[in-house]
């Protein structure tokens, strides 16, 4: 018999609750998007249009720093395929999601997944972990970041488009510690680390050896493939 998942409007308030932490970095990430967007010359409508169909200020970055004003099909599927890869991590953050979620009326759980970011789901896997069940958790949590990131790349267009160079100001790397940060929390124990370890060295070293994003995906494929060697958790 197929378990209950409870959804309800605590659970949400919750997930809300528990992501407003994240609200200040948003902003500081939307800057940063806004300013390479209007660096290469999108309008305001076309960067809050990327920012809510995309919503991955990471995949976002890669692709305006590959952005051009001659596009050609070839450029399309090379700009599509590099935010592909930097995005495919949600696959495995779906994935880790489903002994949870699978009860959950298909028509609920998909448009929840795909507005689904980092901070999100970090706060899902530590909310689901402590014993909570209720799915208006990862809704709450979802939606209110979506929207939020949709709502930060107004300021964000515009007050970055003052920025001349983002790098300057070290908001290239805010993105990186943004990670760290949602990382942090749900490594409590040695045999977690090992994975993001093995991960990270491995794609440095790829980032100093191949040209392109490749080393986005060694990386992501290396701490998988240490985390399955490692075994899941008692």
């Amino acid at each position: 018999m197929t378990s209950y998942i409870p959804i309800t409007m605590t659970g949400v308030r919750q997930g809300v609750r528990m992501c407003l932490p994240y609200v200040p970095g948003y902003f500081i990430m939307g800057a940063t998007v806004g300013a390479f967007a209007a660096q290469k010359g999108l309008t305001f409508t076309e960067a809050v249009m990327m920012n809510a169909f995309v919503c991955a200020a990471s995949a976002q970055m890669v692709a305006l720093q590959l952005w051009t004003n001659e596009w050609t099909w070839f450029h399309i599927a090379a700009v599509s395929g590099v935010a592909l890869m930097v995005n495919l991590r949600f696959v495995l953050s779906g994935a880790s999601l489903r002994p949870w979620l699978a009860p959950v009326p298909a028509g609920f759980v998909y448009p929840v997944l795909g507005v689904l970011t980092d901070p999100a789901w970090a706060a899902s896997i530590r909310y689901n972990s402590e014993g909570g069940r209720d799915f208006g958790f990862v809704a709450g949590a979802s939606i209110f970041l979506w929207i939020t990131w949709i709502v930060a790349s107004t300021p964000g267009y515009f007050i970055g488009s003052l920025i001349s160079d983002p790098r300057a100001y070290g908001l290239d790397l805010f993105i990186a510690f943004t990670f760290a940060a949602i990382l942090t929390p749900i490594l409590s124990r040695s045999r977690d680390f090992l994975p993001a370890i093995v991960g990270a060295l491995v794609g440095v070293a790829a980032s100093l050896l191949i040209d392109g994003y490749w080393f986005i995906a060694i990386g992501a494929a290396s701490g998988a493939m240490a985390a399955a060697l490692v075994g899941p958790r008692a």
